[in-house]
């Protein structure tokens, strides 16, 4: 009976995952209208911080000890957070949030093509290799390569999309490094969620007098954008994500990326008005494919044979 508490509990966190990350490019948009990306990303990881931290605080946990976890978490808190989301708020100036939210959906398709660089034992095999040529393939549909030949803002579309795929690059070795060197501590995801975003808080406001200077135009809708984009979409959600991680595994915890994109599109589009290609959802669809095509037959095996996940620490549901 646990255990089922348990499972429904996993999957109502994966599903509020995917639309508050979905969201997010959609306060990451707002947010511009009176920030700086610098800004806006100094804001929402120190706002996620001080979440984690009141979280801690109040359920009593204690804080690692160990300084081979902190140094860990310097390295997840820089290519999981301040990277990638330095690198889409900057996007995003140029970029509709649609598209942006688009782009996220290659992370797994990086991920695998990191892999074996991170992961010296594991070897593409042929479903992953065939996954990621059609991921590949995805991308190149995604960025509208046609589109681009003697486009009059070439020289800022195509940077931006080009720091969305280095943001799921950075997203995607984020998320081996802390596979192989952070999952099995006998800590929980509140834990290493708060050590991570305190870490993370600590390279922003290094970074902050150097790149985050300039006006600030506050206003309701921006100020907002940013507390939810803080709070839920980065405090709250990374306890989501590493409670899915944990409990479901890396692969099908990946899988938040076939509906965030979704939730992020309808947003752009229901609440910005922005516009979108033809050739973005497609491209968006082949990137699935491949995901699915790299992953689907671990899925299944994962769901029928494979316990749990366990990070070491109780349960917190």
């Amino acid at each position: 009976m646990h255990q089922v508490g348990k499972s429904r509990a996993t999957l109502w966190a994966f599903l509020a995952l995917s639309l508050i990350w979905g969201a997010s490019f959609l306060f990451i948009k707002v947010g511009l209208q009176g920030l700086s990306p610098a800004q806006v990303v100094l804001g929402r990881i120190l706002l996620g911080a001080v979440t984690l931290a009141v979280i801690m605080t109040v359920t009593g946990r204690a804080w690692p000890r160990e300084p081979r976890v902190w140094g860990h978490m310097v390295v997840v808190g820089t290519f999981f957070c301040a990277v990638p989301f330095t690198l889409f708020a900057w996007a995003e100036q140029s970029l509709p949030s649609s598209l942006a939210s688009i782009y996220n959906a290659t992370t797994p398709i990086m991920t695998l093509l990191l892999t074996p660089l991170v992961l010296r034992s594991e070897r593409l095999d042929r479903s992953r290799t065939l996954g990621l040529v059609v991921g590949i393939a995805g991308v190149v549909v995604l960025s509208g390569p046609w589109q681009l030949l003697g486009a009059a803002d070439l020289r800022t579309t195509l940077p931006a999309q080009l720091a969305c795929l280095g943001a799921t690059v950075s997203y995607g070795f984020a998320g081996l490094y802390l596979r192989r060197f952070v999952s099995g501590l006998p800590y929980d995801s509140i834990t290493l969620s708060a050590v991570q975003l305190a870490m993370a808080s600590v390279v922003v406001l290094l970074l902050a007098p150097f790149d985050a200077r300039g006006p600030v135009a506050l206003s309701v809708p921006v100020v907002l954008g940013i507390l939810t984009l803080g709070v839920a979409g980065t405090g709250i959600a990374y306890i989501w994500y590493t409670r899915v991680l944990r409990d479901w595994g890396a692969a099908r915890a990946s899988t938040v990326t076939y509906l965030a994109p979704v939730v992020g599109v309808l947003l752009g589009v229901l609440v910005l008005g922005e516009s979108i290609h033809w050739y973005e959802p497609v491209g968006g669809a082949i990137v699935i494919a491949g995901i699915l095509t790299s992953q689907g037959v671990r899925l299944r095996r994962t769901a029928a044979v494979e316990p749990p996940a366990r990070s070491g620490a109780r349960s917190t549901s």
